[in-house]
């Protein structure tokens, strides 16, 4: 008798067990699932986001505000904001955090535009125009706040490491105009 109570007992934990890994499994896969799911909405809202931001310095780009100073060419890149050498501060003041506040940055003259680095030949607060039809139909303009290149290539901040190798990639003999040379005083 001693036997069989013990043998039920153990198979009642048995049983029990298994349902619990069952449950868990259950809870983790509904855990991946949210997960991807928000992970997957975030993706669409930054992408609505770069959509408003690009039509609103189109609209200003087709009223004539946007004269360049100068131009030159050069190559642009990407790179993100936690790179294997970055701590995610821009090396130009304000020395935003990109890994909080994210891409783009609002300038007093000319809106919310993207961010780059480039080298010491282009002062933090520069603005370039460019145009890369892969990224956008419209040129794209950007704001010096972070070094880290050399010579006239531009570095693009970019939300993910997949889109700054696919998307931007490398472009090479690229025009860019510049706006503004540095903060204007």
């Amino acid at each position: 008798m001693k036997e069989y109570i013990r043998f039920k007992i153990k198979s009642s934990i048995e049983v029990l067990i298994v349902v619990l890994i069952a449950v868990f499994c259950m809870q983790k896969e509904c855990i991946n699932k949210t997960t991807t799911t928000t992970v997957e909405n975030e993706s669409i809202a930054k992408a609505l986001d770069r959509e408003v931001i690009q039509e609103t310095q189109n609209n200003i780009y087709k009223q004539g505000t946007y004269n360049p100073l100068f131009s030159f060419k050069g190559e642009l890149t990407g790179y993100v904001g936690d790179c294997p050498l970055c701590t995610g501060y821009l090396a130009c003041p304000p020395r935003t955090n990109v890994l909080k506040e994210g891409i783009y940055y609002k300038d007093k003259t000319y809106g919310t535009v993207r961010i780059v680095a480039s080298s010491r030949n282009y002062p933090c607060g520069t603005i370039l125009r460019f145009k890369v039809n892969k990224l956008s139909s419209e040129p794209i303009i950007a704001i010096v706040l972070d070094r880290g290149v050399g010579g006239n290539t531009i570095d693009l901040l970019t939300d993910d490491v997949n889109y700054a190798i696919r998307k931007v990639g490398r472009v090479r003999n690229l025009e860019f105009e510049v706006l503004r040379k540095g903060w204007k005083k």
